[in-house]
């Protein structure tokens, strides 16, 4: 069964790459979107290949590996890959599904598209960045 549009934007809000947007701004958001089924084994992200999308498990578990080793695990509401919206670099870590995972996937073109038409967005994950990287400063 296929997610409603407020259960997607319900997802999206705890992305604190999107913590300054509106109610309105999320949906805008979570109406891009994609959900997708994989099954166990799927990689989903792999170290060092260039980012361009960011995933929220819906369902589903998976693993974080560097360099071959389990760093972390992921359950439904983890997220990862919000980074690749914004900015190309390599990917840090290989996600790698250890069920079978349905998943939200918002894609850079996409998420881009939406920031040139939706400019107050824009602003607000350019706070939201800002905040993130202030303290490492």
């Amino acid at each position: 069964m296929r997610l409603r549009k407020d259960a997607k934007t319900e997802l999206i809000s705890h992305v604190p790459l999107f913590a300054h947007c509106s109610k309105r701004e999320l949906a805008a958001v979570a109406g891009i979107a994609d959900e997708i089924d994989l099954r166990e084994g799927t990689e989903l992200t792999r170290e060092g290949a260039p980012g361009r999308e960011f995933l929220i498990l819906v369902e589903g578990t998976a693993d974080v590996l560097t360099k071959g080793r389990k760093i972390n695990s992921l359950k439904s509401g983890d997220f990862f890959g919000e980074i690749a919206l914004v900015h190309r670099t390599p990917r840090t870590a290989t996600v790698k599904a250890t069920s079978p995972v349905r998943a939200l996937v918002v894609t850079d073109r996409n998420f881009r598209t939406l920031l040139e038409r939706s400019p107050e967005i824009q602003l607000k994950v350019l706070q939201a960045l800002a905040e993130r990287v202030a303290p490492t400063l």
